[in-house]
């Protein structure tokens, strides 16, 4: 089952209540172990998701109802980090091992995509984004140790952080998927700040290696009509392309953006300088 979430609009999210929001924008059930768990958001058609292998292999499957395909990717591609402990997917026969932030791109047309975890004692947990494809680009790994390293942000700021960015233009290549991950650097909490907005593009962060006592404090919302959402350890966000997204946490963490829309410029946004937020 596909569980699915609605668009909403800026005016409708101004008048929202906390437990509202949260029913709209947070996805908090990732990453349940021996689970594969789907979300479909009418945003930009995007498939959000987690796959948690325990005892053994998961397989990604189409809901017919919902996708009207034959199997998952006949339309669609794939974007895979894992967050977890090592792992495998295994997608029409060829197997990718993936370590912990490693990611793998997955081309439209691909029958069959299988996960796997090295370890049932340390499962991989592998965070999963999709959009429709409209070009078939191959199957192709991109691990962390590749990744495009752009490190942003100063210390008086409380915002020093690094950008690995891992299916992007300048790299691995998609049809409109871009993804990669970003950790925060020593004394680092505040992450996208100043915030900014991106009408070509909607985008998904996921929050990983927060302690269980620890949470990120998540800013959504337009600049003048601001609103927030407490995130805890593999926790989802959903952000329309209207919305800010910005993030700042009571300790060090990291998190996984996925974004999917009309362009891939990682630096087409709209800044919205600090003294302009209400």
């Amino acid at each position: 089952m596909i569980s699915i979430r609605n668009t909403h609009s800026p005016e409708a999210v101004s008048r929202m209540t906390t437990a509202e929001l949260r029913s709209a924008f947070l996805i908090d059930t990732l990453f349940q172990p021996g689970r594969l768990d789907l979300t479909y958001w009418e945003v930009d058609r995007t498939i959000i998701g987690s796959a948690t292998p325990a005892d053994g292999p998961l397989a990604l499957e189409a809901d017919p109802k919902l996708l009207a395909a034959g199997f998952f990717l006949e339309r669609r591609e794939l974007g895979v980090i894992n967050i977890g402990g090592p792992g495998t997917v295994t997608a029409d026969g060829a197997k990718f091992p993936l370590a912990k932030t490693d990611a793998l791109y997955v081309g439209r047309g691909t029958r069959q995509v299988e996960f796997a975890s090295v370890e049932a004692s340390d499962p991989a947990k592998f965070f999963l984004m999709s959009y429709p494809a409209h070009a078939v680009h191959p199957t192709t790994a991109a691990p962390a140790s590749g990744a495009r390293q752009v490190p942003l942000g100063t210390a008086e700021k409380a915002n020093v952080r690094t950008i690995s960015q891992q299916i992007h233009e300048g790299g691995v290549q998609s049809c409109q998927l871009v993804m990669g991950h970003t950790t925060m650097g020593p004394g680092g909490v505040w992450n996208t700040f100043p915030p900014h907005t991106h009408l070509r593009r909607s985008e998904v962060y996921l929050y990983f290696d927060l302690g269980p006592d620890d949470a990120v404090m998540h800013f959504m919302g337009t600049g003048q009509e601001t609103r927030h959402l407490v995130l805890r350890n593999g926790q989802a966000v959903l952000s329309p392309a209207w919305s800010i997204h910005s993030g700042c946490g009571t300790s060090a963490y990291r998190f996984t953006w996925a974004m999917g829309g009309e362009n891939q410029r990682f630096d087409d946004m709209d800044p919205l300088p600090v003294r302009d937020l209400l």
